[in-house]
């Protein structure tokens, strides 16, 4: 009988552990400055890897663990990070309140192209770019056209033989964050939200790093400035997850 009892405590604790590993949490995010519902906020479990927005009425539900961390951005506001506790557990919806930015925008001086009229002429004058990425269907990379051709495959390659090599410095001793590359790609709202960036914050948040490190990474990898520039948080992740799992399969046949 004592053994029926003890069985049956243990399942229930775990039964307790497992629901508070796997609860929807509930909250309103406002303005701090006049409590105005803000819709549309970007939030990531930056532990689970997971995201989503905010209703028209500030409201958002995701599933989240005590002690992981919540990531709100919001275009114009602070981005926070929100620590998820036991009280918000326990008392249910919580308000988030992000601050707004005062940004100064600098003045931009728009050159049109002047055109003559004569096309010999005028296809000089226009400029060309030539930086885009070709994808293949059935391959799992890309590739980039103009002056910077080589691909990540061919970066890789010649870093094999390089034992200080920089990307085995950043992929191979980060595996937690580079587990998150893939995913950061599974979950829609996260991809639908890099899609519409281009700060690299919700990538710095999750992969854990700097600005001048993704930079790096991408240089290392044989993309092109102009690409590391204009590209969306959407292009970057691919790229980065690209060459992370061309990495992987090179440096495996080591």
């Amino acid at each position: 009988m004592k053994k029926h009892i003890l069985l049956f405590a243990l399942f229930f604790v775990a039964a307790i552990s497992f629901a508070q590993e796997n609860t929807i949490i509930k909250g309103t995010v406002m303005n701090d400055a006049n409590d105005n519902l803000l819709e549309n906020v970007n939030i990531v479990n930056l532990n689970q890897v997971i995201g989503t927005t905010t209703n028209e009425k500030g409201e958002f539900a995701i599933r989240a663990a005590v002690n992981d961390t919540l990531y709100f951005s919001y275009l114009g506001f602070k981005s926070l990070r929100v620590r998820v506790t036991n009280d918000w557990l326990r008392f249910g919806d919580i308000k988030v309140k992000m601050t707004e930015l005062g940004i100064a925008l600098e003045e931009v001086v728009v050159k049109p192209v002047q055109l003559t009229g004569y096309v010999e002429i005028d296809a000089k004058l226009i400029p060309i770019y030539d930086n885009y990425r070709y994808r293949i269907s059935g391959l799992n990379t890309g590739y980039e056209g103009g002056s910077n051709q080589p691909g990540a495959v061919s970066k890789v390659l010649s870093s094999i033989f390089n034992p200080a090599d920089f990307l085995y410095n950043v992929f191979g001793k980060r595996p937690k964050q580079m587990r998150k590359l893939r995913q950061m790609k599974e979950d829609d709202e996260i991809r639908n939200l890099l899609q519409s960036k281009f700060d690299r914050e919700t990538l710095m948040a999750v992969l854990q790093l700097e600005r001048v490190d993704i930079d790096e990474i991408l240089n290392k990898c044989s993309y092109s400035k102009d690409f590391i520039r204009t590209a969306n948080d959407l292009q970057i992740l691919d790229a980065i997850s690209g060459c992370y799992e061309e990495y992987k399969i090179l440096n495996r046949e080591k």
